[in-house]
């Protein structure tokens, strides 16, 4: 099995011993290392545990039939564009059963018509890890309230929705919320 684990690990700017690190249980930067150029099998268990750690789905880290990686050609900065020093890629996102997605069909605060959200759903239990962030939170009725989580406690939460001069919302007893973890933008 062919592993994207170094890629998707330079393109978060971890290194060996940070992603060990992030590991439950830790382990060392030599085993990531030797995990990520094949020195070592990878297991399905340290798939798992180097996903969970870099924060993408299993997936994500090995080469799939068909799948292909996008080469970054510039880093963009505040001094404008230049080469990268060593090769780059992106990994396509890859969507799990524990993702929703949100299509925006007005623009609303940072968010243009025709964006499309990818968001990971999340139990309960996790709530607290998505204050400060934008999530979606299902309502009664088949209807949601999205913005930026401002507050939870045990039963309710507190949501900012996007753009000036908005209401915060208070959702109680929400059984999931979803995080949103790409945005991808047409220009």
């Amino acid at each position: 099995m062919i592993t994207r684990i170094r890629d998707v690990r330079r393109a978060k700017g971890l290194t060996l011993e940070q992603v060990g690190a992030l590991c439950d249980p830790p382990t060392t930067a030599q085993t990531i290392g030797r995990l990520e150029t094949g020195t070592r099998t990878v297991s399905v268990n340290w798939l798992n545990r180097i996903a969970a750690a870099l924060g993408v789905t299993s997936a994500e880290l090995v080469d799939l039939p068909g799948q292909a990686m996008m080469p970054v050609a510039a880093l963009l900065g505040p001094d404008g564009a230049r080469a990268p020093t060593r090769p780059l890629a992106f990994a396509p996102m890859v969507a799990s059963d524990a993702m929703v997605g949100v299509q925006v069909v007005g623009s609303v605060g940072d968010y243009r018509s025709g964006d499309q959200l990818w968001c990971q759903r999340i139990e309960p239990s996790g709530f607290a890890d998505a204050l400060n962030r934008d999530i979606l939170a299902p309502r009664p009725s088949g209807r949601f309230a999205f913005g930026r989580l401002i507050g939870c406690d045990d039963s309710r939460l507190l949501i900012l929705p996007p753009g000036p001069g908005n209401r915060q919302q208070v959702i109680g007893n929400a059984p999931w919320i979803a995080l949103a973890a790409q945005l991808i933008r047409n220009l």
